[in-house]
């Protein structure tokens, strides 16, 4: 069962671009639209890319684990819908190759703490999601920040 509703995996699945808030060393807040899916076996939102590992959403990940990731559009004539996860960051060395064809192997994976979702179910949802806690650590194939 997954922590994001049927309606809410629809609407991520047939999304393309969100955005990505991460905080830098000052604490001035840096927002860039991102490629995005989700993963189903580990129920997170994985975001790849070119170069990704030297990006500055990678460097402010690495520093401050907390991120918020939107994905919105509107429906004519104007009917917004939106999904902001706020969650804490996994920062992966590998996994990246199967997004698609010469992107990077690390990727970024989020992990939900919060969901706030409207014009997508029939109710506005905002939801604390119960997350395992990610402890700081290292390993060959991935940094856990």
């Amino acid at each position: 069962m997954s922590i994001f509703t049927i309606n809410e995996l629809e609407y991520i699945s047939e999304q393309r671009l969100g955005r990505l808030a991460t905080v830098d060393g000052e604490g001035n807040p840096h927002v860039v639209p991102v490629g995005f899916r989700h993963n189903p076996e580990t129920d997170t939102i994985d975001i790849g890319g070119h170069n990704i590992a030297q990006t500055q959403k990678w460097h402010d990940a690495g520093r401050h684990p907390r991120v918020a990731f939107v994905v919105d559009d509107v429906l004519p004539p104007w009917r917004p819908r939106s999904i902001e996860i706020l969650a804490d960051v996994e920062l992966l060395e590998s996994g990246g190759e199967g997004f698609a064809r010469g992107l990077d192997p690390q990727i970024i994976r989020l992990h939900p703490v919060k969901i706030i979702a409207w014009g997508i179910d029939e109710k506005r949802q905002s939801r604390r999601v119960n997350a395992v806690r990610i402890e700081a650590s290292a390993n060959q194939n991935h940094v856990i920040v």
